[in-house]
């Protein structure tokens, strides 16, 4: 069995996996770390198990999962545990077997990714705590896109930014877009390094990524995930001059506004009243004009975004939707399509309002000059296919 991580700066996520057909035996949560209504879920063997962990740290959390955990499955079955952790720079463009010195090198990325990186080692170090016996194996949400060329990675900004502090645009969200190109390429019947595909993964985080010959060779997200398409609080693009203007308007420094635009942005921003596409969804159809223009402001932007990312490849063979907005909110696949009219896009929208379950996620219609799919994305299963990989090369005894 594989055991998955994700541990976020209130969060830690776990799923068990089958090592066979990685498909999850248990899937567990424990949210709102170091608040008085933190809590812990547990689904094993379609029993769900909830604890109160009030004001526990990532540590004390990790063990009480890991303990309800290991009641109910044998512990010794786990052959390796995979961590994701988001921001790999240049020094990690593949999964690696953790030790001291690679723990120690991600945990001097953290000021690339301040917010993630150091809860990410938190997560590492508590579960090599408990389970100091398994492989451990780190897997880098920026590795797919480490093949950008510089044309695509590099920004406009004095060179020595890069030189000395590593400033370039490095993506996100690359476990997900690499698993469902895979996904797509099956659908399509065609070997993954022959697509040239446009993914666009859709939550709360929103990004879209080229793919060329099974290659990313663009993405929306940059040195940080606050770059690219409207997402649930981030902003996206912005003009850089905005944060000097609202600075000398309001009197705010620059923590309180970076702040504003990660976490009070974005369709939060607009619409003011939520994050959460479904909530919009619901309020636009029942005349909320805050909400039907945050939805418009979302969809074109994505549209514009994936007709730049066209720039990066020679031919298309699909668009695809993914994450919890792109596999589940048909209207704004259909929004978002109708600016791509251009490319000669066509929608079936039976196909389309049945979220592609009942064309094996093909929602084109058949005159589409392009098919365009949904395709479910799984982290965690492709963090345990990196996970098992890496371990049949280095022989799982030769690495614990």
């Amino acid at each position: 069995m594989i055991l998955v991580i994700n541990t976020g700066s209130s969060s830690i996520k776990m799923s068990l996996l089958k090592q066979s057909s990685r498909q999850p035996l248990a899937e567990g949560l424990a949210q709102r770390l170091g608040e008085d209504t933190a809590l812990l879920n547990w689904m094993i063997a379609h029993e769900r198990i909830e604890q109160k962990i009030p004001k526990a740290n990532h540590q004390h959390a990790m063990a009480q999962m890991l303990n309800i955990l290991f009641a109910n499955i044998d512990q010794t079955l786990i052959v390796a545990v995979g961590h994701r952790v988001v921001h790999g720079g240049e020094a990690f463009v593949e999964p690696i077997l953790l030790n001291e010195k690679m723990i120690a090198d991600i945990q001097a990325l953290s000021h690339l990714a301040p917010l993630h990186n150091p809860s990410n080692v938190l997560g590492i170090k508590a579960a090599m705590l408990h389970l100091p016996k398994v492989c451990h194996v780190a897997v880098f949400d920026t590795a797919f896109h480490q093949n950008m060329p510089k044309k695509a990675s590099l920004y406009a900004v004095p060179y020595a930014w890069y030189e000395s502090y590593g400033v370039r645009r490095y993506g996100f969200h690359g476990t997900s877009h690499h698993y469902v190109g895979l996904e797509a390429a099956k659908i399509l019947d065609c070997d993954f390094k022959d697509c040239n595909l446009l993914i666009a993964h859709l939550g709360n985080g929103c990004s879209a990524t080229a793919i060329s010959h099974g290659v990313s060779v663009d993405t929306s997200m940059g040195l940080t995930p606050l770059e690219g398409l409207v997402m649930g609080t981030r902003s996206g693009d912005i003009d850089p001059g905005l944060i000097d203007f609202i600075s000398r308007q309001t009197g705010d420094s620059l923590e309180v506004i970076t702040d504003i635009l990660n976490r009070k942005s974005g369709l939060l921003g607009l619409s003011g009243c939520s994050n959460d596409m479904r909530t919009l969804l619901k309020a636009s159809q029942e005349g909320d004009e805050r909400a039907t223009l945050a939805i418009d402001v979302f969809c074109y932007r994505l549209a514009k975004t994936l007709a730049g990312l066209t720039a990066g490849l020679t031919e298309l063979d699909a668009i695809i939707f993914t994450g919890g907005i792109g596999e589940h909110a048909a209207l704004v696949r259909s929004k978002t399509l109708t600016q791509l009219k251009v490319l000669g896009v066509m929608v079936d929208e039976t196909s389309n309002q049945a979220d592609g379950k009942l064309s094996n996620g093909i929602i084109s219609d058949t005159d589409s000059n392009i098919p365009i799919l949904v395709v479910p994305t799984d982290e965690e299963k492709m963090i345990a296919d990196y996970v098992l990989a890496l371990l049949n090369h280095h022989q799982a005894s030769q690495c614990c």
